[in-house]
């Protein structure tokens, strides 16, 4: 029996793995132009499968990308909070991974402690997916990868600056940076700055990685600027994390310091007029809308190669 084929972080997966799995997500999405968004793609690597997504956050990308994936690949989903099983209520995680094993054919957890998908990932008899948790959001990155690419060429060689928090999303910047060969750029307060594992994961990977407080100086010259909101979901120091990070809004001014080809890329859902401005997020140096909707190419090919068609 072949080993599972988990996607639970960016940092353990080898670049050829992880650069197969871009390049498949670019390959479904030119095939589907014009196609009604539920026809099933005609290798239907799902037919047949189901998966479970669980979420203990609030989600709208994460959960109608990942439902509609597997739809185009051909299987369905099932879809439950927290909330709504034993999981939060006195079932041990892993107890929940060994019921699930025998139901469903993978797993996507959108959980609050990144522990909670480790754990579930080691008894699990089926692949466990990250949709996001408070160390990271893989999922992001390859959406995020896959439109720059679309836009600018071939992400290696290329330079991304990160703007702000150096939160779960930073977190997995840092993990593709040497998995596919760009520098990255992290403006961030020293309260707020990445934390030491994720660094020292990067500088293993081979990354190339520049940290700096000046939000100017990180995305002079660079082929996109990246930010994230400020206070994400359970965070309770609005007030501190607003007043800290204010100087490392992305305006118009500090977009035109990256250059006018520079892109501009975000996450969402997008606090407007906090760490980015109406006129860049909308604007034409925004590829924002377009990672969104790579949510479901990416996700597909994430799917894919779990289920070992690619």
């Amino acid at each position: 029996m072949s080993a599972l084929r988990h996607f639970v972080d960016l940092w353990p997966l080898e670049p050829e793995t992880l650069r197969a799995i871009l390049d498949d997500a670019h390959r479904r999405k030119a095939a589907r132009v014009g196609w009604p968004r539920g026809r099933a793609d005609p290798d239907a690597p799902a037919a047949g499968r189901t998966l479970a997504m669980i979420f203990e956050k609030n989600s709208t990308r994460t959960r109608f990308s990942f439902d509609a994936a597997m739809r185009q690949l051909g299987g369905a989903s099932i879809i439950s909070t927290g909330a709504d099983m034993q999981i939060g209520r006195g079932e041990t995680i892993e107890d929940t991974a060994r019921v699930l094993s025998r139901m469903v054919d993978a797993v996507m957890l959108r959980t609050n402690g990144h522990d909670t998908v480790e754990r579930f990932a080691a008894v699990a008899d089926v692949p466990v997916i990250n949709g996001l948790t408070g160390a990271s959001h893989p999922c992001q990155i390859l959406a995020d990868l896959m439109a720059l690419e679309e836009r600018c060429g071939p992400v290696a060689g290329k330079t991304i600056a990160w703007v702000g928090d150096g939160n779960n999303v930073c977190a997995s910047y840092l993990h593709a940076a040497g998995k596919f060969g760009f520098r990255l750029n992290i403006a961030s307060p020293a309260d707020y700055s990445p934390a030491l594992i994720d660094l020292a994961r990067a500088v293993e990977a081979g990354g190339q990685i520049s940290l700096t407080e000046d939000p100017q100086e990180a995305v002079r010259g660079a082929d996109c600027v990246v930010a994230d909101t400020w206070v994400s979901m359970g965070d309770v120091d609005y007030d501190e994390r607003v007043s800290a990070l204010t100087p490392y809004q992305v305006d118009d001014d500090l977009m035109d310091l990256a250059g006018p080809r520079a892109a501009f890329l975000h996450c969402l859902p997008a606090h407007r007029g906090e760490e980015v401005t109406d006129e860049v997020l909308d604007g034409p140096r925004s590829l924002v809308w377009d990672a969104a909707e790579n949510r479901i190419h990416a996700q597909k090919s994430i799917l894919a190669w779990c289920f070992g068609a690619i």
